[in-house]
């Protein structure tokens, strides 16, 4: 029988919590506004933040280019113009699952709809927040809600009971979001389009699996085997965004990695890819299986239709046959195996295999891997291994034709006009893709060495080649090595290397024939014997003189060995590598070496091309003044690498008027923090007093030392950031720019632009007719330089979305630049045009890229910097539990100088 009084204490208990948590995030929200005075930014910056920094406004639309229609993802959305009405809701006892949470209010809304929510259908957001179209006929209220499930532990049902609290809150206004789409420059109202994605979204979440802003489901399409127990899942994204065209409806498809619902000794055959019935397994096995269960839920399978499920936390280290636990109090031991055999009649097959952790640390439950098998919708959150991503790519990889049909069909499937919370609040969405007026941008011409037979070449739909053209700036290779970890092709090695170097002269490089010593084998796991080796056997060789190029032929699957092979060149050495793949040394394909000797020369400090505008001083508000380009990102671990820290990367042009050549930092910062830490340092020496540093002054005076001059205008494109961090990110970053500047001088202050990349966002733009040869590329995508700056952008802000590059397979993503910050007033077309033209002097191939090159770069800089980091670094972390945010990060090791000047990410 039930405690009255116990159940009283634990809704108070609950009540508490709840308290806690919200003094708790209040605490959250003052440290965060501390910390942003802590770093020393303006007081007057802060309280602009307060206020809502307003971004700078269209400076008007673009002109240059050829006119086009182009059809956009997104569909015109209509909503009444009533206000709409909040309120907090309370559940007692407390609830942790937004599943349990939205299956309270579910029942709540079917028992009381007609009478105490007077005919209102609201819509529940599974935290604290529920939404009405009107008014509710109470502004507090207390229901008792009981909810049954089946109990699996004894064949019936379980009744719990809760009190839900609803509590009027506030009215969510559409004044705000009306006046935005009426062109006003007013803050975006994030509640009113909240509220609006929670009621698109509450019909399609009670019969999809919910993950962000996506939906998925294996009724869609097929599910498809990934291999190693995983499947992909088709499902859409879906978010109402604010436009020039008024409320926009941004619908996209997705594809998605799920586990499989097998058996467990099925799931753990395939990701060993082996039988595991018949031999035990090794400790790697039980790692690798340890690894890829951990945290996944299972339901049992030995109690007939009562599948109880269970969440796995763990995996025993000893087979099941041998596994004993405490039965009572006095410490009796009984083995699982007689456990089961006794208690449900289950005689244990594969007592050999290790049995299933699950439960809490302090109190832990066995089960048998032959007992369980995975429950379905789960999502695979570990990172993929390459034929996984390969098969998923596959799936997903659509061509614009394909992507448009599915996404209209998604539209029909999902029948908005017929959707109960769609009607209540009056939403009505169009079903037609909306048709955007675009420009198709002119390619830059682009400069060659005057020694080939091509000197200017102007590029035809975003790619060209190197057939008779020499790089403008060849480097000079004299000393170079090459050291092969891949055995099984020690004979071909010499005659790949010969070819390299006639492609790297071909192209216009000054490069020795020969290597200062023989080809070099070594095993794999031997690298740093094998590079320190051949580095002190160079220098004797040479007396002192150091390695230009080193070459290294690794094996297809080399493990960490590129890694450790870069950590230690970089870092410890001071050597340039370039790394090939015995694939292609077996087998030798000329644009593969072309493109190999184009990432050699820059590694090596020349230039492959530059923009002829930059040599005739024509590129608007970069040739007239010294200008430095800044290509700035942060790379965050995977979610199953929770203690890593993240790394910032950051490079700065060292060439203008060129901008062609960029130098590179790298530094770690806190797990999952966006704002780039080092941009600008100060400190007190003990001996020198007041010291400054940071990557933009060091990147700053770099320039300087390149070109003779400082720089005079800054220009600075941001990867990677959300808009829900545009404010913070500009606040602080901007800071930075400006304490970096003023450490070299005090009344330095160049006028800097900030814009920020998106590739991570939902737009995708289609060719309004698809069979007019004319306006696609070969892949039937739109045309490489393809802008937008109209109808689907937003209603007041400075930015525009751009392909800049042709597609190769799929439907192309354009970048999307929004310009938070502009002291140099880049008119549409200035900004649109160098965004683009930049875009073809991508070092590493012969292509127009997708996103300018200093993000790009930046991006690539940082992902490299992953290899710098100590091997020991992520299992430390773990031992310890993780690391908390603001523990100090250990630093990376320093790039020796020989390295940060030039290219060496590439």
């Amino acid at each position: 029988m039930k405690d009255p009084a116990e159940d009283q204490m634990k809704s108070r208990s609950a009540l508490q919590r709840s308290k806690d948590l919200r003094r708790r995030d209040k605490r959250r929200s003052q440290c965060k506004q501390d910390k942003l005075q802590e770093t020393g930014l303006d007081s007057q910056l802060v309280s602009s933040a307060c206020k809502s920094l307003v971004f700078p406004a269209r400076p008007g639309y673009g002109q240059l280019g050829t006119k086009c229609l182009v059809k956009a993802n997104h569909f015109l959305a209509d909503i009444s113009a009533s206000d709409l009405s909040h309120y907090n809701v309370t559940i007692t006892p407390e609830v942790t699952s937004r599943k349990t949470s939205k299956a309270i209010i579910s029942e709540l809304v079917r028992l009381h709809r007609n009478t105490d929510l007077g005919m209102r259908l609201p819509v529940y957001d599974g935290g604290r927040n529920l939404y009405t179209a009107g008014l509710l006929p109470f502004a507090y209220k207390e229901f008792s809600i009981t909810l049954s499930r089946d109990d699996e532990g004894t064949g019936g049902t379980r009744e719990r009971e809760f009190e839900v609290v609803i509590k009027f809150a506030a009215r969510v206004s559409m004044h705000q979001l009306r006046e935005l789409l009426s062109g006003k420059q007013v803050d975006t109202p994030q509640e009113a389009l909240t509220v609006i994605d929670i009621v698109l979204r509450e019909l399609a979440a009670q019969s999809f699996v919910s993950i962000g802003r996506f939906l998925y489901s294996p009724d869609l399409r097929k599910p498809q085997q990934l291999g190693g127990g995983l499947e992909s899942w088709r499902g859409f994204y879906q978010s109402i965004r604010p436009t020039q065209m008024g409320l926009s409806l941004n619908i996209d498809m997705s594809s998605m990695a799920f586990i499989e619902p097998l058996p467990v000794i099925d799931f753990v055959a395939q990701i060993l890819g082996k039988d595991v019935l018949s031999k035990p397994l090794s400790d790697a096995d039980r790692v690798k299986i340890k690894k890829a269960l951990r945290g996944v839920k299972v339901e049992v399978t030995h109690r007939g239709s009562f599948r109880r499920k269970y969440r796995i936390t763990g995996l025993t280290s000893q087979p099941t046959r041998e596994l004993n636990f405490p039965v009572d109090e006095k410490m009796n031991m009984k083995s699982v195996v007689d456990y089961f055999q006794e208690m449900y009649g289950y005689t244990i097959i594969y007592s050999h295999l290790p049995c299933l952790q699950v439960g809490s640390q302090k109190k832990v439950n066995y089960l048998p891997m032959e007992a369980c098998k995975i429950v379905g919708g789960q999502r695979y959150t570990k990172g993929l291994n390459e034929k996984q991503i390969t098969s998923l790519l596959k799936v997903s990889c659509q061509r614009p034709r394909e992507q448009e049909t599915d996404i209209l069909q998604t539209i029909q499937e999902n029948n908005y006009e017929y959707n109960p919370y769609v009607k209540e609040f009056g939403i009505s969405i169009d079903s037609k893709l909306a048709s955007v007026e675009a420009r198709v941008l002119p390619a830059p011409w682009l400069k060659y060495h005057d020694t080939g037979r091509e000197k200017e070449h102007l590029p035809q739909v975003g790619q060209w080649n190197m057939m008779n053209k020499k790089v403008i700036n060849g480097s000079t290779v004299r000393y170079w090595a090459c050291i092969n970890f891949s055995r099984s092709i020690q004979e071909i090695a010499r005659g790949f290397c010969q070819q390299l170097v006639q492609m790297c002269q071909i192209s216009g490089m000054e490069f020795s024939l020969d290597p200062v010593i023989p080809i070099y084998t070594a095993r794999p796991d031997m690298v740093k014997k094998a590079l320190k080796y051949v580095h002190s056997a160079v220098r004797d060789k040479l007396g002192g003189k150091e390695l230009e190029l080193l070459i290294a032929i690794l094996p297809d699957n080399n493990g960490s060995l590129y890694g450790d092979l870069k950590r230690i060149c970089e870092t410890d050495l001071g050597l340039i590598s370039q790394c090939c793949l015995s694939k292609h040394v077996f087998k030798i394909n000329r644009q593969y070496l072309a493109n190999v000797a184009l990432k050699i020369n820059v590694k090596l400090g020349g230039r492959n091309t530059v923009l002829l505008d930059a040599l005739s001083w024509r590129i608007p508000l970069v040739s007239d003044i010294p200008t430095i380009i800044f290509g700035a990102d942060v790379t965050h671990p995977e979610s199953g690498e929770d203690p890593c820290p993240s790394i910032a990367a950051v490079v700065a042009s060292q060439d203008w008027p060129e901008v062609t050549k960029y130098a590179g930092l790298v530094c770690t910062q806190p797990h999952r923090e966006e704002l780039i830490q080092d941009l600008f340092k100060c400190w007190k020496d003990p001996h020198h007093g007041v010291v400054y540093g940071g990557m933009i002054r060091e990147l700053l005076l770099s320039f300087k030392k390149a070109t003779g001059q400082k720089p005079l205008r800054i220009i600075f494109y941001r990867d990677g950031v959300s808009e829900g961090q545009f404010y913070q990110v500009l606040l602080y970053e901007l800071d930075a720019i400006r304490k970096a500047c003023a450490s070299l001088e005090p009344s330095y202050q160049p006028p800097v632009t900030f814009v920020v990349v998106q590739k991570r966002h939902h737009t995708r733009l289609f060719s309004n007719n698809h069979d007019d040869r004319n306006s696609t590329d070969k892949s039937g995508n739109i045309l490489p330089g393809t802008v937008v700056d109209s109808k689907i952008c937003h209603p007041t802000e400075f930015d525009f979305y751009l392909c800049s590059h042709a597609g190769i397979q799929g439907t192309s993503r354009p970048a999307h630049y929004h310009v938070l910050w502009d002291e140099n007033n880049f008119s549409a077309d200035e900004i649109q045009s160098l965004t683009n033209n930049l875009c073809y002097t991508y070092a590493r191939c012969t292509r127009s890229v997708s996103v300018v090159p200093p993000a790009y770069y930046a991006h690539l800089a940082a992902y490299r910097a992953r290899f710098y980091m100590e091997p020991d670094v992520h299992e430390i972390g773990k031992s310890r539990g993780g690391r908390s945010k603001d523990e100090s990060v250990r630093p990376l090791p320093a790039l020796k100088e020989k390295v940060k000047n030039v290219m060496f990410y590439c």
